[in-house]
């Protein structure tokens, strides 16, 4: 995982991901990085374009989210109705 936090670190400061960048990120962390695994990181992400893949990794967060919304709009609308039509029968309760 700290691999690609280190990748969209570099990403963000607009620097080159390739072995060497990564390798020092990761050692000014406190880290002793795997040659091997910065290696493939670097190649993985190589013909990645990851401004397109955070954004399109960052919609479907936001819809369950506005669902989440919605239903509690809804479960507040049900709680409002609910007691009002308590309310309703209590005060029946004193005239009838």
């Amino acid at each position: 995982m700290e691999l690609i936090y280190g990748a969209l670190l570099l990403h963000t400061a607009k620097q080159k991901i390739d072995e060497s960048n990564l390798t020092r990120i990761l050692q000014a962390a406190g880290m002793t990085p795997d040659a091997s695994k910065v290696k493939a990181v670097v190649a993985a992400l190589e013909n990645v374009n990851i401004d397109d893949a955070i954004s399109k990794a960052a919609m479907p967060v936001a819809a369950p989210a506005e669902a989440k919304a919605e239903k509690k709009e809804e479960k507040k609308e049900e709680d409002v109705e609910k007691k009002a039509e308590q309310a309703v029968e209590g005060l029946a309760g004193l005239f009838g």
